[in-house]
């Protein structure tokens, strides 16, 4: 039987500078905050916000570079950064490459920051982040998702398909591959390919992916494009298993749909980019059987 999206709630995004979320994190240390990020064309600035859209600020990532920034995800913090003991992280993912010509992509990693007092507040700035330079080992890829496994800190990429031919593979870096902050040495980490997904890429059907994340109980992962959501349980090697027949559809809920989280263990948050009238949307969706 088909799965469709029942649509909870529905909200805009406020801060008028938040114009292209292509990430969601949603805040385990801060209730009611979430973590959103432009794509390409801004500058390398985390915003605050709700499921409400409130505008609670921006804060600057100091030393990382915004090429094409396309998710954002929270994890327990790699070996690299210096945390308070339990203390999750922000994961911003530079791996943008819509012609897939970029020789390296990058991901930084930061504590989770308090977010900001107010929507006036746009001048805080967040710690030093580690920095992870990576390449595939199969040549270039557009990259738009990432999630980080709370039970091993692994960073997970999935490829987005939008190339005709391609197909959707999964790729993993460990934890320790990680450089501190204060190590300015070039250093280059080559990604594991752990599988190909069994998604068919159809560009025309926006069947291309744009984020995934991974529950905080490390049991469940979603993989979603434009129009689904793919649910999977994580094995051996960090391996994805199908977790349901059929993906859920949200074909139709928003337009330039492109990030997704956990809210809790079967609710989603979904974010979108604004259009040329209206602000981008937050979308909170149950999936139904």
């Amino acid at each position: 039987m088909f799965a469709t999206a029942l649509l909870l709630l529905q909200a805009m995004f406020q801060s008028p500078r938040v114009v292209e979320s292509s990430g969601v994190a949603v805040s385990r240390a801060h209730p009611d905050v979430l973590w959103t990020h432009n794509d390409s064309g801004d500058g390398p600035y985390i915003y605050a916000t709700d499921l409400r859209g409130t505008d609670r600020g921006a804060l600057l990532v100091p030393g990382a570079q915004a090429i094409d920034w396309e998710d954002i995800s929270l994890g327990p913090c790699p070996f690299a950064v210096r945390a308070q003991p339990r203390a999750s992280c922000l994961y911003l993912a530079d791996t943008g490459d819509n012609l897939e010509f970029r020789p390296f992509v990058t991901v930084y990693a930061i504590p989770e920051p308090s977010p900001p007092e107010r929507a006036s507040d746009t001048l805080g700035v967040t710690n030093a982040p580690a920095v992870l330079n990576l390449r595939y080992p199969d040549g270039s890829h557009d990259v738009e998702a990432v999630y980080v496994s709370p039970r091993d800190t692994a960073v997970y990429f999935v490829s987005k398909g939008a190339r005709h031919g391609s197909a959707i593979r999964l790729y993993r870096v460990d934890r320790t591959a990680w450089r501190p902050p204060s190590d300015t040495a070039t250093s280059m980490v080559v990604a594991s390919l752990v599988q190909t997904l069994d998604i068919q890429p159809d560009p025309e059907e926006g069947r291309v992916v744009t984020a995934a994340a991974a529950r905080p109980d490390g049991r469940l992962v979603a993989v979603r494009t434009y129009s689904e959501i793919y649910l999977f349980y994580p094995g051996v090697g960090g391996r994805l298993l199908p977790a349901r027949a059929q993906p859920c559809d949200i074909g139709g809920l928003e337009i330039g749909g492109e990030a997704i989280d956990f809210l809790n263990d079967s609710t989603f948050v979904l974010t979108s980019e604004a259009g040329r009238h209206r602000p981008g949307t937050i979308d909170t969706v149950k999936c139904l059987i």
